[in-house]
């Protein structure tokens, strides 16, 4: 991945936080957080 190509991802996932802050009361955190957390626990479960 090249510095460019880094950036630009970067400032992407930024900039869907700050939508979801100003468009959605910023509540794409805690969801990606609960999805997170239901993955890790699938994940342990075929461990």
């Amino acid at each position: 991945m090249t510095n460019k190509l880094a950036v630009i991802l970067a400032f992407l996932v930024i900039g869907v936080f700050v939508a979801d802050a100003f468009a959605f009361g910023g509540t794409l955190p805690v969801f990606l957080g609960k999805k997170m957390f239901v993955f890790l626990d699938w994940l342990a479960f075929w461990r």
